[in-house]
């Protein structure tokens, strides 16, 4: 257990700034998965529709390190790669 002032701080910091990352990529997850769902059910209009707000909450998630920015670089492309798919 922390015994400082300014340690007992962090940990409360910590305990929030963790709850607002969980969030965060709990967001993103819940984008990727209906974008996917989308292209699978073959909704293009739909697709196309959730492209840009998955791409802007993942770069978000990079923005913050709440994802790796190469990660994020790759889950863009592989979401836009799956919508350029669908003919």
């Amino acid at each position: 257990m922390a015994h400082s002032k300014q340690a007992k701080k962090r940990i409360r910091q910590n305990v929030k700034q963790n709850l607002a990352n969980k969030a965060k990529a709990s967001e993103v997850r819940t984008y990727t998965k209906k974008l996917l769902a989308a292209v699978k059910a073959g909704d293009k209009t739909e697709a196309q529709r959730l492209l840009p707000l998955t791409a802007k909450r993942i770069d978000k998630a990079a923005k913050t390190n709440v994802i790796h920015q190469n990660a994020a670089a790759r889950r863009k492309s592989q979401i836009m790669k799956a919508v350029q798919g669908m003919a």
